[in-house]
This record gives structure tokens, C-alpha cells and sequence, in this order.
């Protein structure tokens, strides 16, 4: 009998130390581009931004405390991946712009400043890789190219 005992107690040990050290990891990716007709959506002149800073942010949906952060850099064609440890269930997560690689697309958008991400398991999602929403920067001032590209999209242009 004491033999039964000690070996479950092993046994609830082990499983501790394994649950412990058997952390959730999900990947975030998304893209961020260059938005030259101000319009805060891509176009087909729209470029993607390599070298754009980016961070993803958890806070705690109760109390608003960061719980977990993590910045990275665009690679080629405007796309990062970040690296996300833990289940996040109860937070908020979000990956929001830092900084353009480009002085003439710097300007940030209002309403795609930043992209909010679950980062959960209990999301019914069985991928460990969380797609986020494109973000981006936007020029100081509308690419005369624009006016056709808006039009074909059935924009009435003043």
C-alpha cells in the first residue's frame, strides 16, 4: 500500500512539472503596408512595408495591466511573425505600429493603427499561428495615381 501511495505521489509530481513546463506558444502573423491614397484600406498601389517596427500587447481585460509584450521587425513583403508564450484568455491583445522604415509613409491610420489578436486555446482554433488584420502607414499626401484606382473601385471622386 505504501508503495501505491508513493508512486501516485510521483506520478501527481511528475504531471505538475509537466503541466508546468508545457506552456502554450502561438504565433502572431500579420502584414503592414504603405497606404499612398490615405483611404486607411489597401489598393493595388498599396506596398508592403519591410522594416516596420511592430508590438504586440496582452493586458488584462480587468484590470488593464500588461501582461505580456513583444515587439518585431516586418521582413520581406511587409510580414512579421512574433512569438507569443502563455494562454492569454483573459486579456486583451492587440499588435500595434511603431515605427514606418519610410519617412515619406509615417503617418498612421485611425482606424488601422493597431490589430487585436486572440491569443487562446480555448478559441476553438486548433492552429498555434493567430492571423491578425493588415496594418499600416499612410503618405502625407495622395499619390496622384490614386483617382483611377479609387474610381474602379466605384468611389465617386470629387
Amino acid at each position: 500500500m505504501a508503495k501505491l501511495v508513493a508512486l501516485v505521489s510521483t506520478l501527481c509530481i511528475l504531471a505538475t512539472f509537466v503541466h508546468g513546463h508545457n506552456q502554450e506558444i502561438f504565433n502572431v502573423e500579420g502584414d503592414v503596408y504603405c497606404d499612398p491614397c490615405r483611404v486607411e484600406f489597401e489598393t493595388q498601389l498599396s506596398e508592403r512595408l519591410t522594416g516596420a517596427t511592430v508590438k504586440l500587447e496582452c493586458r488584462n481585460r480587468e484590470t488593464s495591466a500588461v501582461t505580456y509584450s513583444v515587439e518585431g521587425v516586418t521582413g520581406i513583403n511587409g510580414h512579421y511573425s512574433l512569438k507569443v508564450e502563455g494562454d492569454h484568455e483573459n486579456d486583451i491583445c492587440d499588435v500595434t505600429l511603431l515605427k514606418s522604415p519610410r519617412e515619406d509613409c509615417n503617418e498612421q491610420m485611425e482606424d488601422l493603427e493597431k490589430a487585436r489578436v486572440s491569443c487562446t486555446k480555448n478559441t476553438g482554433i486548433t492552429s498555434h499561428v493567430r492571423f491578425a488584420n493588415p496594418i499600416g502607414f499612410m503618405t502625407k499626401y495622395v499619390n496622384p495615381k490614386c483617382a483611377p484606382v479609387l474610381f474602379d473601385l466605384g468611389f465617386q471622386l470629387e
